[in-house]
């Protein structure tokens, strides 16, 4: 799964990276620091790439559309941090927006926790070819009626692991998963609302081991500054 991403880039890198508008920047600026670690669980404001031409920020934790109410809204985003792409089609909070509402969350690394024996070890995932790369997610909004408030909310799409990642990501409730990661020629290519149901399968792949590298990391990994540890280019 995918539940902690990383983004040591400012918001201006971002806008000249994908192209995008830079407006956003001046609203949110105390938001758009650049930050090490991100975690899903406190449904956090993120830079979001979409088929438009500035970027938005959305909360991590889709909210469909048609949530009743409040309650019902917050209760479900517990649940749509990451959306599978084996199921994604069928499931009813992801089927409308991965037809029409797809989109990229930028990246710089992600986490996810490794397991020997009893001890689980935090790794450090990044691509040795992009210093900014794109996960495949999916979003969409919802009114509240009670405080007329919208809300922009996203998931991000996980496969099944390549063997650099399976190897890393062995536990868990859910072991040998990857977020999608996404080529930098498919990425304007995964937001086409013309695309089809067969196409769209066709780019949620594992992405290739070969240009991806990790590294252990302290326990504590949500405070320290891990980019100064020696990389491990392989794990046997």
């Amino acid at each position: 799964m995918c539940f902690h991403n990383s983004m040591s880039k400012k918001a201006r890198e971002l806008a000249v990276r994908y192209g995008r508008k830079t407006d956003l920047i001046e609203t949110y600026r105390e938001t758009l620091e650049e930050k090490y670690h991100i975690s899903a669980f406190t449904n956090p404001d993120c830079i979001v790439i979409t088929e438009k031409p500035e970027m938005k920020m959305m909360k991590w934790g889709l909210i469909p559309f048609w949530s009743k109410d409040e309650k019902n809204a917050f209760e479900i985003r517990k649940m749509t941090y990451n959306a599978r792409s084996e199921t994604i089609f069928h499931k009813l909070s992801f089927r409308n927006p991965i037809k029409s509402k797809r989109c990229i969350i930028p990246s710089t690394g992600y986490f996810e926790y490794h397991h020997e024996g009893t001890e689980t070890i935090p790794y450090y995932i990044y691509l040795k070819t992009e210093e900014i790369f794109s996960f495949g997610g999916i979003y969409d909004s919802w009114y509240d009626k009670e405080t007329g408030d919208t809300f922009y909310t996203y998931s991000i799409i996980t496969t099944e692991a390549n063997r650099f990642t399976g190897e890393i990501h062995n536990g868990g409730e859910e072991p040998q998963r990857m977020p999608l990661i996404l080529n930098v020629e498919d990425e304007e290519m995964w937001m086409d609302h013309g695309l089809s149901n067969e196409k769209i399968n066709k780019l949620m792949k594992p992405f290739p081991a070969d240009v991806m590298a990790a590294y252990p990391i302290n326990r504590d990994f949500i405070k320290m500054n891990p980019f100064n540890k020696k990389v491990l280019e392989e794990v046997e």
